[in-house]
């Protein structure tokens, strides 16, 4: 790790956040769950919310992927995702679904606006993101997709959606 110039778990946890969190809207998958908290190591992700079915630290298969990014990034858990979604909003976060609905935006066209927090919600494998939630989210974001499967696995998903608001937000 020194060759890497990588920071402690304790570093980690005292350095600045990006102004993102994550929240998981009844995600089913462990893996998927361990690879956003890895993605939120990497990319000092604020805090995720675990919603739901959605698994929570500690498990092995959380830490199969995570490879102890579960010791570095914080995470809550909620038993409905609304419940974090009214927390979010009181926080003064913007909040975007991660979704295919008529009403979406081309991530590519999104602009998000320096100094404000966003909050990125990705849903369920296979029902996305459930109705009430999208209800209740501020911009539905789309990642364009051009094959025969219109869906990307939520690591996937999460890894683009989170780097394309990196780069525009802190424009690295």
């Amino acid at each position: 790790m020194d060759e890497l110039d990588r920071m402690s778990v304790e570093e980690f946890k005292k350095t600045e956040k990006s102004p993102i969190v994550l929240v998981l809207d009844n995600v089913r998958s462990l893996n998927n769950v361990g690879s956003a908290f890895r993605t939120s190591d990497a990319f000092k992700i604020e805090k995720i919310y675990l919603c739901g079915i959605t698994g929570t630290p500690p498990h092995r298969d959380i830490q199969k992927t995570a490879l102890g990014a579960t010791e570095s990034v914080e995470w809550e858990y909620c038993l409905n995702t609304l419940e974090a979604i009214e927390k979010l909003k009181a926080d003064e976060y913007q909040i975007c679904a991660l979704e295919q609905v008529d009403r979406s935006i081309m991530l590519h066209d999104f602009a998000p606006e320096k100094g404000k927090k966003y909050a990125l919600v990705f849903g369920n494998e296979v029902f996305g993101v459930e109705e009430e939630v999208l209800q209740n989210c501020d911009t539905v974001l789309e990642i364009p997709q051009l094959g025969t499967k219109h869906s990307l696995n939520i690591s996937v998903s999460l890894g683009i959606a989170v780097w394309d608001l990196m780069v525009k937000l802190e424009g690295f």
